[in-house]
């Protein structure tokens, strides 16, 4: 991971002051006037590969905190020699440490851990204090994608959504049963081939965040 020049790896994990790219992101890395879009919890990093390579006039960022599972897709975008990619590797509770007001465009969460005990709700990353955080740094047209397997997680953040005022674009709880073409939606990750594989439903929120 120390040697591919698009990873980002702050020294200590409680990160007590922002990162030097936080604001520059634009001019000091991707040198290029481009929309930003974060990949909360990339894990492998598919979808921030393959959205890289589809549009190369947006740049992406993979965020998560376990690197041996982001050094795959680091490496792939590596190979493919992508200059509109990188890797952040954070605990995403730090995000406001990393990204200034209105430096991110749209926010893809594929696939998190949905954290089911209760005990463990404010570590969604659809919890209220989540979104607080996500609302420090997106633009006020920004959207927010969620892709889950978990009929629990998506439930619930409907319900925040609708709790908070935010605004509802698109959702479903059976993505491909649908006769529906949502743009961007057929790239699968890994966990997401397993899913499948098993017969689970991959459900599907898009929405905007109320300021």
């Amino acid at each position: 991971m120390e040697k591919l020049p698009h990873v980002i790896q702050p020294e200590t994990y409680e990160m007590k002051e922002d990162i030097p790219l936080k604001g520059k992101w634009i001019g000091g890395f991707f040198k290029n006037d481009n929309p930003i879009v974060l990949e909360l919890g990339c894990g492998k990093g598919e979808y921030s590969v393959e959205l890289a390579e589809r549009y190369p006039n947006k740049n992406y960022i993979g965020v998560d905190i376990k690197g041996n599972r982001m050094w795959v897709g680091a490496q792939d975008s590596f190979e493919k020699k992508l200059n509109n990619i990188a890797f952040l590797r954070i605990r995403i509770e730090n995000i406001i440490k990393c990204f200034a007001e209105n430096e991110v465009s749209e926010i893809w969460i594929t696939f998190p851990d949905p954290q089911i005990k209760r005990k463990r709700q404010s570590k969604r990353l659809t919890h209220p204090d989540f979104l607080k955080r996500y609302r420090t740094f997106l633009s006020e047209d920004a959207v927010i994608n969620l892709k889950t397997d978990s009929q629990f997680l998506y439930g619930y953040t409907l319900g925040i959504i609708e709790g908070e005022g935010h605004e509802l674009l698109d959702c479903t709880n059976d993505l491909y049963n649908v006769n529906q073409t949502r743009e961007n939606l057929e790239i699968k990750t890994h966990y997401e081939k397993i899913y499948l594989e098993k017969g689970t439903q991959i459900t599907y929120i898009k929405f905007r965040l109320k300021y």
